[in-house]
């Protein structure tokens, strides 16, 4: 029997002309998948809401995602691949100097589509023009304005010359920049080994269902389908997870599905297409039971939300400190409000993706893009009922993350299909999957009441907070422990009350997010400071001048406060001539501050080890144990081994992976700049005290062990050992409320590369804005995700974003590395609050409620 060839369309492709496929469901797919042309990056397909998929196409720069096979037939169709030489290093240098890039994941789409701008407009390009024809691409990582800076670079033709960093305080470009920029260092879904077959994940149909069968027989029966795997199939542990082994990694039959992100199968296919193709028909019967979509109803119910799991109430975190309700009655005023957060969406634009590959005598080799890869491989191995030494997990840097990648999604999944089928198996999600999938930013309800006297000095804080942590545990006991501590701000309340209770529903799992809780709870502080700012008839800034903490304070839970908080008063007094210039000007500001702890703290012991290593040709090998996902903790890694060892920067070659045993679990809390310098520096102690012989292991470590958790009891315990603090300004046109600046001074401790520093922020604060404004991840009464694209989740476009000005201030934190404290997660802690208090001073009208765009728009608008 002969097999009917498949119908071919040639393009001419960089210069050659190629015959593909005609059944790819679209260009980007036949570049990637058939010619092995991996610049164009899929990060929504086929939607053309990211950009990183932008090629030009007979000139013009498009998404390939976009373009039909029978639309690309007889056109000419440039990558990256195939710019002349010169056009890839102007494109490179630029934005590697500038810093225009983090991650990574969307940069070779947003360089077509500039050089595309450039060859049109020349020297002619205004940043209006630019930020408004790059419309289709989203940066989660930078705000924008640093492209910017690399866009107005190559108009003028002023590209400086790329210099990598030296030792710690110096400026220099990321590690790997202009190979991410280019696209040539590849992520996982960029990687291809020889025998290659494709997973496709089957989804649960329903929020909260019995399953009562699962027929894998339609999908077998596809052609090129290898294998359906289900839990059946698992010889191992069934549930994982990083703090409790709760998550099901398959439903099986006779179970229970708990969210819409629960997966049933995973189909093995010759093909992304077939597998994806094959998993849809996936027979599931179901008995379909109502879900638990309402946190406060799952509170008050006997029946249990989650299969297996006994109760709805995942956690309390609770603290006292002396009498709030005799401070409320003594207080010259007095403000109570509730205040509402919304669930958000990370949004990286890199979607989950795993390589598994097998080996006849040696450990199962597993390619993932998790902020924890000691735990995937502990997890996996449990999965597998293997030993953990037969698994090796390698870090491949991923394309954004900001805590959505803790937690393992197709990870096991991958690994069980290649570990059973003894060959290399690919897994990636689509966006729709990955919305569904990962966690997302906790909603939380939190009704606060605070007093102060008439001078406007702070006398009491009491807050309830009641946070939908869908129906795994993930990190959110953990967020909703960190929103209780960071309740009180950079604040001093000498009379405290505080509790806040993580719920179990049927909506999308919830869990690490930029901010961890502290933005959530802070928006609530800052608000209710500003309520009695009024009531007081003082600014903004005097009530936080009175009440900003000091060293020596008691804080929060009952910490004493190090100098390290000098930061606080650092940060408020940097920002007032801003504050005053503005208010002279007649603009309508805001002001924000924010503390954000660095580490896990709260009783947890972290060890972090590194391992530096000198190969006989010179390279300086350095491990850490944490996941570059954009942040630049590789460049850290690098600049603490050029500062310790003297060494040139270009000798230093960084890795990530599970062969030495340095975890110290997730990549989380703004703790990697903190414990990876510490570790890095220790190793490199070592080596330099056995005169660094080639070819030997120096190991070397950073712990912090001493913290206490709340649960305690203690009078005045140690909750974190590290703080960051920040104050922002929003100055807003006081007629229209359009957002005009947000000036952002921030704390580090101590800047390790100013460049990437000031990126970190001002992609933060874009973030901020987004959280503040307009982004919303909302579900129906059915637990159903209702914004399901990218474009629905309203992420701020470049044209959306006011001029952003990060000022650094160092306040060195006692006993860490340098002075470090991280500034991963602190950027956008103030925002909300002083975008609020900005939109005040414009309409008179106070905002609780997120986001204030679409709850209540400024004047109407």
């Amino acid at each position: 029997m002969t097999t009917k060839p498949l119908d071919q369309t040639s393009f001419v492709v960089n210069g050659e002309q190629e015959s593909v496929r005609s059944d790819h469901p679209h260009l980007l797919a036949a570049l990637r998948e058939e010619l092995d042309i991996t610049s164009p990056k899929d990060g929504c397909s086929p939607s053309g809401h990211c950009g990183a998929c932008t090629v030009l196409l007979d000139g013009k720069a498009i998404q390939s995602c976009l373009v039909g096979m029978e639309k690309a037939a007889g056109k000419e169709v440039v990558t990256l691949e195939g710019f002349p030489a010169e056009d890839r290093a102007r494109l490179a240098n630029a934005f590697a100097a500038a810093g225009a890039l983090q991650c990574g994941f969307c940069t070779p789409g947003i360089m077509v589509r500039t050089q595309a701008l450039l060859d049109q407009k020349g020297k002619d390009l205004t940043r209006e023009t630019a930020a408004g024809r790059l419309g289709g691409h989203l940066c989660r990582c930078t705000g924008y304005t640093k492209i910017f800076e690399a866009i107005e670079m190559l108009r003028t033709d002023e590209i400086p010359d790329v210099v990598m960093p030296g030792g710690v305080g110096t400026r220099g470009a990321k590690y790997e920049a202009a190979e991410l920029a280019l696209g040539d260092r590849g992520y996982v879904d960029d990687m291809r080994p020889d025998g290659l077959l494709h997973g496709a994940l089957k989804l649960s149909d329903h929020a909260r269902a019995d399953v009562l069968s699962i027929d894998t027989a339609p999908a077998l029966a596809v052609e090129g389908v290898i294998a359906v795997y289900t839990a059946a199939d698992v010889p191992g542990a069934l549930r994982v997870g990083i703090i409790h082994e709760d998550w099901p990694v398959f439903i099986p039959e006779g179970g229970r599905t708990s969210y819409l992100g629960d997966v049933i199968a995973i189909v093995v296919a010759e093909s992304v297409q077939i597998a994806r193709q094959a998993a849809d028909l996936v027979a599931v019967e179901y008995n379909v039971l109502k879900p638990f979509a309402d946190p406060d109803a799952a509170l008050t119910s006997d029946e249990d939300a989650v299969w297996g799991l006994d109760g709805n109430v995942l956690s309390r975190s609770v603290y006292d400190r002396g009498d709030v309700d005799s401070a409320l009655a003594e207080a010259a005023h007095v403000v109570h409000e509730t205040f509402h957060t919304q669930r958000v969406e990370h949004a990286f634009l890199e979607p989950e993706s795993t390589l598994a590959v097998p080996s006849d005598d040696g450990p199962l080799a597993v390619y993932s893009g998790g902020q924890g890869v000691w735990d995937d491989r502990n997890q996996i191995a449990a999965v597998l009922d293997i030993e953990r030494d037969e698994v090796t997990v390698e870090l491949v840097s991923n394309g954004g993350a900001f805590g959505g990648k803790e937690d393992m999604s197709n990870q096991a999944h991958t690994a069980l299909a290649a570990y059973l089928l003894k060959r290399p198996v690919k897994c990636t999600l689509t966006r729709e999957q990955s919305l569904i999938m990962h966690p997302k930013r906790h909603p939380i309800r939190l009704e606060i009441s605070a007093g102060c006297d008439a001078d406007g000095k702070l006398l009491a804080l009491r807050s309830r907070l009641i946070g939908d942590s869908g129906p795994y545990a993930s990190v959110g006991m953990k967020v909703l422990e960190r929103a209780a501590g960071h309740a009180s701000g950079p604040y001093v309340f000498p009379n405290i009350d505080i509790e806040a209770v993580a719920v179990r529903t049927n909506n999308p799992v919830c869990g690490a997010f930029r901010g961890f809780g502290a933005n959530q709870a802070q928006f609530a502080t800052e608000g209710i400071l500003d309520r009695l700012a009024e009531k007081a008839g003082l600014t903004g800034w005097e009530i936080r001048d009175r009440n900003v903490v000091s060293p020596g304070v008691v804080w929060g839970p009952g910490q004493i406060l190090d100098d390290g908080c000098l930061g606080a008063r650092m940060c408020l007094d940097a920002i007032k001539p801003v504050y005053d210039e503005a208010r002279a000007a007649g603009k309508a500001i805001g002001l924000g501050m924010g503390i954000k702890n660095s580490g896990l703290g709260n009783g947890f012991k972290e060890i972090a080890g590194a391992v530096v290593r000198f190969e006989e040709d010179g390279t300086v090998e350095v491990r850490h144990c944490w996941t570059e996902m954009g942040q630049g903790i590789h460049t850290v890694a690098l600049q603490v081994a050029v500062e310790e060892l003297g060494v040139a920067p270009e000798r230093v070659r960084v890795v990530v992976d599970t062969t030495r045993e340095l975890g110290a679990g997730q990549t989380t809390g703004s703790r990697g700049t903190l414990m990876g310098a510490g570790s890095v520096k220790d190793a490199c102690r070592v080596a330099l005290e056995n005169d660094c012989e080639p070819g030997i292991d120096y190991y070397g470590e950073y712990r912090v062990d001493w913290t206490n958790s709340l649960e305690e009891g203690l009078e005045n315990p140690i909750i974190h050992s590290t703080f960051a603090y920040a104050a922002q300004l929003v100055i807003a046109d006081p007629e229209s409320g359009d957002i005009e600046k947000v000036v952002a001074v921030h704390d580090v401790g101590r800047v390790v590369n100013p460049t990437l520093c000031e990126g970190q922020i001002e992609g933060a604060v874009h973030m901020g804005l987004g959280y503040a404004l307009s982004e919303e991840f909302p579900t129906d009464d059915e637990a159903r995700p209702t914004n399901m694209t990218l474009r629905s989740l309203n992420i701020l476009r470049p044209k959306d974003i006011p001029e952003i000005e990060a000022i650094l201030v160092e306040a060195p934190q006692p006993g860490s590395p340098y002075g470090i404290k991280g500034v991963g997660e602190i950027g956008l802690v103030p925002t909300a609050g002083a975008v609020a208090a900005a939109f005040h001073e414009v309409d008179g009208q106070w905002r609780n409620r997120l986001p204030m765009n679409q709850h209540q728009p400024v004047n109407g608008g």
